[in-house]
């Protein structure tokens, strides 16, 4: 059997009102937020004492997810520097179709986007970009053109 669907995914951050505000910025709606802990998560997530806050978030069309998650316990680890760049083994890049890559860039701006490098066009069929988003996730943003 194939899969369903990707469900969704998931974002480790430090700052779970900053990742949530960004991510509204973005356009995404919140569909709510819990916290996770117990059996089930220590054993799905091979920790042990999983206690974390989770906020999930849906894209407009309500077939796309994000899963914030702040850990409470056990205490983070801090992946390095959260300036890598793109070519990292472990993709950290999500990418989203917006109506307007530059208005959505200087609406995210205040919530600590920056862009990567510059808004590149491709062909006659997009504009696109990344930005590093909260705790320096990579976050694409693509404009279809015509």
């Amino acid at each position: 059997m194939a899969i369903q669907r990707m469900d969704n995914v998931g974002i480790v951050v430090e700052d779970m009102d900053a990742a949530v505000a960004f991510f509204e910025e973005l356009g995404m709606e919140l569909e709510g937020r819990g916290e996770v802990q117990g059996a089930f998560a220590d054993r799905c997530t091979g920790l042990d004492g999983v206690h974390c806050d989770i906020a999930m978030l849906r894209t407009p069309d309500g077939h796309s997810r994000l899963e914030l998650a702040k850990y409470r316990s056990p205490e983070v680890i801090d992946g390095g520097p959260r300036d890598r760049p793109h070519n990292i083994l472990g993709t950290h890049r999500v990418m989203f179709a917006v109506d307007d890559i530059e208005d959505t860039v200087a609406r995210l701006r205040p919530h600590g986007g920056e862009v990567v490098g510059g808004i590149a066009r491709f062909e006659d069929s997009y504009l696109l970009c990344y930005l590093r988003g909260p705790e320096g996730v990579i976050v694409g943003l693509a404009e279809q053109l015509g």
